[in-house]
């Protein structure tokens, strides 16, 4: 069923940032990036739910158990535990879903941080507008486009497509847009950053250099293939050397 908020006062959103111990330096200025959201002049609930893992879950393992907890109704907002929400980013998601109450996924852009909070020139991450899912699968699967924590979408959607694969490693979260998109729901794209990613030693995609990347979406597009060959998506490129 199509989510049918009034004037913004219905809307709920659900931010969801599993994390561990050993990251709490970080999770404390996440959730406080949270707290910061500005609402102004659309009226929205937010819950930010975190959960701090005694025993390490796979990321859709924690990502799930988290959206369990969230209402029926909510607009979910991933968020790692390393990055920084930007104060306006829930009221522009509000925004979007007043004005195109028949979509249920939406994406923006997102900038690179150091460490340190400090702004990393010409690592910018655009999202892009396509006229259809067949259009997104096919640049996803050629490496020209991917997803990251810059995406809002709706719980019916995600109960629809059966929630993160719990027995990925990796991926987990392009492995469920692809599941959007095989679906038919195509992201409607919004005009301004969601997040402030964090780039350091410790971030969970460390080391996934181009023949990582290449290598997971190779599985991606194995696990979907009778899908993917229907619909006329071609399977990734063979890989080449890394220079």
């Amino acid at each position: 069923m199509e989510p049918t908020e009034g004037h913004g006062t219905n809307l709920r959103f659900a931010v969801i940032t599993p994390s561990v111990s050993e990251r709490s330096k970080y999770l404390a200025e996440a959730v406080a990036s949270v707290h910061a959201t500005v609402r102004a002049p659309l009226e929205f609930d937010v819950k930010h739910h975190v959960h701090v893992q005694q025993e390490h879950l796979s990321p859709g393992a924690a990502r799930n158990a988290l959206i369990r907890e969230s209402s029926p109704e909510a607009w979910l907002v991933p968020l790692d535990d390393d990055d920084l929400l930007l104060q306006r980013t829930l009221h522009h998601y509000a925004d979007l879903i007043l004005h195109h109450p028949g979509r249920r996924w939406f994406v923006a852009d997102f900038v690179r941080m150091d460490r340190d909070r400090r702004y990393l020139p010409g690592q910018d991450y655009a999202a892009w507008t396509f006229p259809s899912s067949l259009a997104m699968l096919t640049s996803i699967f050629r490496a020209e486009h991917f997803l990251q924590g810059n995406v809002c979408f709706h719980r019916s959607l995600f109960d629809e497509v059966g929630g993160y694969d719990e027995t990925l490693g990796m991926a987990e979260d392009l492995d469920l847009y692809v599941r959007f998109l095989l679906g038919g729901h195509l992201p409607l794209r919004g005009a301004h950053l969601s997040h402030l990613h964090r780039v350091h030693p410790g971030n969970l995609s460390r080391g996934v250099d181009a023949r990582r990347h290449h290598t997971d979406l190779v599985r991606l597009y194995q696990r979907h293939a009778p899908r993917m060959v229907a619909l006329g998506v071609p399977p990734p490129a063979a890989s080449t050397p890394d220079r």
